[in-house]
């Protein structure tokens, strides 16, 4: 997947601009945020579960080695196999070898942001295979030429005549006056068209939302049944991961399980949660004749023991970006990458680094909602400020901003000087903003005021107002 991040500015701009994709996010804010504070206060244990989620994961993460072998251990006592792959060219020439040991031709996929990661698709079709996206939102895009603009709802920048008119350009076999006006109708079509793919696939890949190192399992929870579909099919069935997605145990998964679905979609549980152990055994009625785990590093390894190890415990549930206001209004093809709002601005600089994605951290209000609402408790703001202060440090952000924090700086060391400062700057404001008490312009601060006014301060500075109050003098 090409890099954009560093066009951010210019992707902002674009999706300001586009009316259809401004009018499809209106469902990010309708369809999330009030069913996800529904099911958590339906649910008397729900912050104390988001406690223990927290702990399992800081606690995987800590003996991570441990966990990892003894999964390898167990596929490959079930019959599986298990690839370690250090970075994403690594993963894909496993993938695409694993399918030519078979000789396959088609590749049904699950919903997968790791395999966007890689590149996975694009990788297949260079290779002769032809991947295919089973989840419908992710069919959608792939006919549009697009990648995923939210992690569980890939399609939510498209709106439903979009999605008809897509239909009626690449389904050219069926009639052309069918109705697609009725949503439904385009669900059916969909199931039409991806039955007879399912039927003959030659291998299913999907990603996992946890890897069990107990038993060796790998866990997708879905709402379509695809991934079943997607795994149970086919031959040879793929599993591909990164390092962080292993969980001590089955009753460890049981608990975070309870967390994603509230988090997510603001159900009790997903409609479909799969595991998966191994190949067919000779007993069972169906299921993939070979099992591989693709196991994916690609610079998860180096956040370990830093301070970006907590995003780590991320589950993808994307509660983070549905209650952003800054994802609400520019969408995730703006972020230029692979993971897009709060989690991705953390996350794609540890990837692909800050120099690449210096612009998604500073892309916050820090209003907290993302760490308020994330059921594995990561400090997400408190990340962003980690990846600015490096990205101050490195001398990557524009000379202006670091002249500026340098002039603060000098100021805030300097206690008698910044008082002396202020005392005189606010009397300017206060002038400069008249009798409206706002500020329409103000030197330096261009961006900030050419879209909204800046109230201008009132009174005395915080120091001469705790002065007098100390001295029993009214304020």
């Amino acid at each position: 997947m090409e890099i954009r991040s560093p066009q951010f500015k210019g992707n902002v701009r674009a999706a300001l601009d586009d009316q259809a994709l401004q009018r499809a996010m209106g469902n990010v804010r309708s369809g999330f945020i009030q069913k996800r504070a529904n099911a958590a206060a339906k649910l008397p244990e729900f912050e104390d579960l988001r406690d223990e989620a927290r702990d399992i994961k800081n606690h995987a993460l800590e003996h991570l080695d441990l966990y990892l072998e003894a999964y390898e251990e167990k596929v490959t006592a079930s019959g599986g196999h298990v690839h370690w792959a250090v970075d994403a060219e690594e993963a894909r020439d496993i993938v695409t070898a694993i399918c030519k040991s078979v000789d396959a031709r088609t590749v049904t996929k699950g919903k997968s942001m790791i395999t966007e990661e890689i590149g996975l698709n694009d990788h297949l079709e260079r290779n002769g295979l032809t991947p295919i996206e089973t989840d419908l939102g992710e069919y959608i895009i792939q006919l549009r030429g697009e990648h995923p603009s939210h992690i569980i709802a890939p399609a939510i920048h498209v709106n439903k005549d979009e999605v008809e008119d897509e239909f009626r350009r690449v389904h050219t076999h069926l009639p052309v006056d069918r109705n697609l006006e009725d949503p439904r109708t385009l669900l059916s079509e969909a199931r039409e068209i991806l039955r007879h793919k399912f039927q003959t696939a030659d291998v299913g890949v999907t990603g996992a939302n946890f890897l069990i190192a107990e038993t060796g399992t790998s866990v997708i929870v879905t709402n379509e049944g695809n991934g079943d579909l997607t795994q149970l099919l086919p031959r040879v069935h793929i599993v591909v991961a990164s390092l962080e997605k292993i969980v001590p145990t089955l009753d460890d998964t049981a608990q975070i399980l309870r967390v994603l679905a509230r988090s997510a979609t603001g159900q009790d549980m997903s409609v479909y949660t799969t595991f998966s152990t191994g190949p067919r055994r000779p007993d069972d009625p169906d299921g993939p004749e070979e099992y591989h785990v693709v196991l994916l590093d690609n610079g998860r390894s180096s956040m370990l023991g830093t301070d970006f190890q907590d995003m780590l415990r991320c589950i993808r549930c994307g509660a983070c970006m549905n209650h952003c206001p800054v994802y609400h209004t520019v969408g995730g093809h703006a972020y230029g990458w692979v993971y897009p709002g709060p989690m991705g601005a953390v996350l794609t600089p540890s990837l692909i680094g800050v120099d690449q994605s210096g612009h998604l951290p500073n892309a916050s209000t820090f209003c907290g909602r993302c760490e308020s609402v994330c059921p594995m408790r990561i400090p997400l703001p408190k990340m962003m400020r980690h990846w600015r202060q490096r990205e101050f440090e490195r001398k990557l952000s524009p000379a202006t901003i670091r002249a500026g924090l340098g002039a603060w700086a000098f100021l805030a060391k300097r206690p008698a000087l910044y008082q002396m400062a202020m005392s005189i700057g606010m009397p300017v404001m206060a002038w400069w903003a008249g009798k409206t008490g706002r500020m329409a312009s103000l030197p330096l601060a261009g961006g900030w005021t050419k879209h909204r006014d800046l109230p201008a301060p009132e009174g005395k500075t915080f120091q001469q107002q705790w002065k007098q109050r100390q001295e029993g003098t009214p304020t």
